[in-house]
């Protein structure tokens, strides 16, 4: 069977991906073995892989799982809801546009994550710090592809629908959001990778619940196989994320 009548199967670029990861894995335990990668630095995978059990049973897992999860939930939905409204504004208002791109597109590149102190004072030590420090620095890609998405969207298909007298409102609703909807979800996509990293870092840097507080007291232990565990949790729970963006994505654009 050809290269190209196997990928056409649903399933086969996922099997492919799996088998990938597994060699990767089973050459990083081989060069671990023959003594080229220093074990007290990359543990073996087989370790690794045994510690998930330990983890789950000894360390309250599930909870902070949950707690991660909840709290990077919470920071997309907000920064979903204000960052495509933010770059809605930008792309209606010229003036607005011209005055804040250019700080918004700087402040994506800010360490923002080094004001937690502040965050700290603001909303005291609770999940509301995490959260918000995730919401303020995953928000500017949101709002940039929203206005890229909006700016890109073909000048014939907005003449076509002033053709049929459509109303602004109807304009937007009918071609302009549906046309921006992948560079939108790109950016809520971006946006979330930037709150996931703030999520657990902040976990990690104040020492609350969640998953970073986790990897905090393990590698404090210099547990490396269940330090290495608790990071796939973080990776589960962005590939959760990543799912789920997905299918809204099916969902709101059922012909693709």
């Amino acid at each position: 069977m050809s290269a190209r009548a196997l990928m056409k199967r649903p399933a086969a670029p996922f099997v492919f991906g799996v088998a990938c990861l597994l060699a990767l894995i089973a050459l990083i335990e081989v060069l671990i073995r023959a003594g080229l990668i220093n074990p007290f630095i990359v543990p073996k995978p087989t370790e690794i892989l045994w510690s998930f059990e330990r983890i789950i049973l000894e360390e309250n897992v599930l909870p902070r799982f949950l707690l991660t999860c909840g709290e990077a939930l919470a920071a997309t939905l907000m920064l979903s809801v204000t960052g495509i409204s933010l770059g809605v504004l930008l792309h209606r208002s010229r003036l607005v546009r011209l005055a804040t791109e250019t700080w918004i597109a700087a402040l994506a590149s800010a360490p923002l994550v080094l004001m937690y102190p502040l965050f700290l004072v603001i909303f005291g030590r609770s999940a509301w710090t995490i959260i918000m420090i995730a919401f303020v620095a995953a928000l500017p890609p949101v709002i940039l592809k929203t206005l890229e998405g909006l700016s890109g969207t073909r000048a014939v298909l907005i003449n076509v629908g002033r053709s049929f007298k459509l109303t602004p409102s109807q304009l937007y609703w009918k071609i302009l959001f549906p046309s921006a909807l992948p560079t939108i979800f790109v950016g809520v996509r971006l946006g979330m990778i930037f709150a996931l990293i703030n999520i657990v870092g902040v976990e990690f840097l104040i020492n609350f619940g969640g998953l970073g507080q986790l990897v905090n007291e393990l590698s404090e232990r210099y547990d490396l196989p269940g330090t290495y565990a608790a990071i796939c949790f973080v990776i589960l729970v962005s590939v959760m994320f990543f799912i789920g963006t997905e299918r809204i994505e099916r969902w709101l654009r059922p012909g693709t």
